[in-house]
């Protein structure tokens, strides 16, 4: 299993793949963060790759 994972560009927070690829779009959890993160702007390599492995992801 690869870990993917995102960090807000604004705050440093990261956030799974997974939690992304279910909301697809959500604000940054980040305390007193603004910043939309969504998951079309994970890498394409790291969105096919968690894709073609969900069953992997769940929790």
């Amino acid at each position: 299993m690869r870990i993917i994972t995102q960090t807000c560009p604004q705050c440093g927070t990261i956030v799974s793949a997974n939690e992304l690829e279910s909301t697809r779009v959500m604000k940054c959890p980040g305390l007193s963060c603004e910043n939309v993160l969504r998951f079309e702007d994970l890498p394409r390599e790291d969105r096919e790759f968690f894709l073609d492995h969900a069953d992997e992801y769940e929790l």
